[in-house]
């Protein structure tokens, strides 16, 4: 490699990290935004979100020339019923979090993104028939220790946590077959989820039970504004892993779970238990184990 490409790959690498840390920060702050939203149920909230998304969406496409896109997935079968899945994933999980949030289960969602990348590998297992390497299976079996001992001690069982790990685990699982950019295959699950959520906002709206335009300007703009909490970390999401290798990108991602973490514990003072503080104990090493064999992984594969 020229002193000229390594510049640029350099180059590269910084505008990676310049995009995706914002969009981390996005997500992991993000709880901030949807407790100002507290006073809305969560499943409307979600379907404002689908529904604002999706405007929002839908010009970027058009001017960035990208309809023959969204026109050549309806045309697929097979990629219409896969978006089908992951629309119904991507819309469980957005329920769980946002209802998560609002009923103070802040420090589950923690657990719950820090466990996803090991789901990712637990999934690859169950139905790609990938092997682990000894470090993962030491990763996996680190992350269930910490989810039994968390049910056993804590005597609570850690459905959100687990249900966020799951359902992103799934909704990445399947959408890796489906032949369809990032913002493109969002653009079509917020298509398929406009047309429940337009039938149930328009139900709320006949019976007075409707929140836009009906509590307060804040709740309206903060409703609308759901578009970009979800369409804006996105984009920078998929500009920057398009520049790093997906070991840094792996590295990244703690940020999110991190700050949902601290905003648990010292700004909405969520008890936090022994056990609770064991399990996540149990993640992080977990995680460690986890990324120690990413890193080795990759320097094999560059050598």
């Amino acid at each position: 490699m020229t002193s000229k490409q390594a510049l640029n790959t350099r180059q590269e690498s910084l505008a990676g990290v310049a995009y995706v840390i914002p969009s981390f920060l996005i997500w992991g702050l993000s709880p901030i935004y949807w407790k100002v939203l507290g006073d809305v149920p969560a499943f409307e909230t979600l379907m404002h979100r689908v529904i604002w998304s999706l405007l929002f969406l839908l010009p970027f496409l058009i001017l960035r020339t990208r309809r023959h896109e969204i026109l050549t997935v309806l045309k697929n079968r097979r990629t219409v019923l896969i978006l089908i899945a992951t629309t119904f994933f991507v819309g469980v999980n957005w329920f769980v979090f946002i209802w998560a949030i609002n009923h103070d289960y802040v420090l589950q969602a923690s657990l719950g993104y820090y466990m996803t990348p090991l789901v990712h590998v637990l999934l690859g297992v169950v139905f790609l028939r990938e092997r682990l390497r000894n470090l993962q299976v030491a990763a996996v079996f680190l992350a269930g220790f910490g989810v039994v001992y968390l049910t056993i001690q804590y005597g609570q069982f850690p459905w959100v946590a687990l249900s966020l790990a799951f359902t992103f685990g799934l909704y990445g699982l399947i959408r890796k077959v489906a032949p369809v950019s990032a913002v493109g295959g969002l653009t079509v699950e917020m298509l398929f989820a406009s047309i429940p959520a337009l039938i149930y906002l328009f139900y709320l709206e006949t019976k007075g039970m409707g929140s836009l335009f009906h509590i307060s300007l804040k709740i309206d703009m903060f409703l609308i504004g759901t578009a970009l909490v979800t369409a804006l970390p996105l984009a920078l999401f998929t500009l920057g892993t398009r520049r790093l290798h997906l070991s840094t990108v792996g590295f990244l991602q703690y940020i999110a779970p991190s700050c949902f973490f601290l905003l648990a514990v010292f700004i909405y003072h969520e008890p936090i238990s022994r056990a609770q503080v064991w399990t996540f104990f149990l993640i992080w090493a977990a995680l460690g184990v986890y990324s120690i064999d990413s890193v080795l992984v990759y320097k094999r594969t560059v050598r």
